[in-house]
């Protein structure tokens, strides 16, 4: 996978391009760090490649591929964030600040 840096973002995030494979063919995708952080994160619990998990975004997308990625991860990250709030507190929490 390579890596080209483009000027910051307003908010101080620069999007990087790099060279991913999707189905045997290579293409480029542009994120913000934090959205290839992210996805690195999201791959890696899932036990994907990177490149794994980029294709199976890419299977489903219905946009361009960085704003389904985009989405898959906000998708991804309201989905844990709701099953932590069902959850409670820990059982080893008192639920005191």
């Amino acid at each position: 996978m390579n890596e080209d840096a483009v000027p910051a973002t307003a908010e101080g995030e620069a999007i990087r391009k790099r060279s991913v494979k999707i189905a045997g063919h290579s293409t480029s995708l542009s994120l913000e760090g934090v959205f290839w952080d992210a996805l690195k994160e999201v791959a890696a619990g899932r036990g994907l490649s990177l490149n794994a998990l980029i294709e199976e975004i890419d299977r489903g997308r219905g946009s361009n591929l960085s704003s389904a990625v985009r989405v898959y991860l906000l998708n991804h990250y309201r989905r844990a964030a709701k099953d932590t709030s069902r959850q409670g507190p820990s059982a080893g929490s008192s639920g005191r600040p």
